[in-house]
């Protein structure tokens, strides 16, 4: 892979209203432009879960290009080959996806569901805030790899210990 092209990452979680968009958006600030962020779900909830928009927004994103979308658009003639693509919710790594064309990388980095949290909009935000965080320390360790000088079994293997969560700095709690 040249160093110079932009590579394409696509996350996956079932709804893509909550982990998935956050990091998409935390990739898209972090790459600071080698990399070009999409997310995506099997059962897409139709819109961004609210407190993932106030997230984004706390954090200085135009929430309006935000949208809950379905994987099969990235499956589809035309849609933009992916280098990476990793999984941030359970039922997704588990689930059937689609044949990606390019065979990219991939990993799970499932993380629990902070749109699963109860209590009111502030436990919500705290739970968004943690996932948020735990999202931007696994993206900073993905982009710490040196990626064109790793075997894809390498690769494969580093993408894997970030998703359980080795060297990335942040353990996540279980959220309440």
């Amino acid at each position: 892979m040249s160093q110079s092209r932009i590579r394409n990452v696509l996350f996956l979680c079932t709804a893509n209203s909550a982990r998935s968009i956050l990091a998409e958006a935390a990739l898209q600030r972090l790459g600071a432009g080698r990399f070009r962020a999409f997310s995506a779900g099997s059962r897409p909830r139709g819109e961004p879960h609210p407190a993932a928009l106030r997230l984004l927004a706390r954090e200085g994103f135009d929430v309006s290009g935000f949208r809950s979308k379905s994987w099969d658009e990235f499956a589809a003639p035309g849609a933009p080959d992916m280098d990476f693509i990793f999984t941030v919710c359970g039922n997704a790594a588990n689930e059937t996806c689609p044949v990606w064309p390019g065979h990219p990388a991939s990993a799970h980095w499932g993380l629990p569901d902070p749109a699963a949290v109860t209590g009111g909009e502030a436990a919500e935000d705290r739970a968004f805030e943690q996932t948020w965080r735990a999202l931007g320390a696994r993206i900073r360790a993905f982009l710490a790899l040196p990626l064109n000088d790793l075997s894809s079994q390498d690769l494969k293997a580093r993408l894997a210990a970030i998703g359980r969560g080795e060297g990335v700095g942040f353990r996540i709690r279980t959220l309440k």
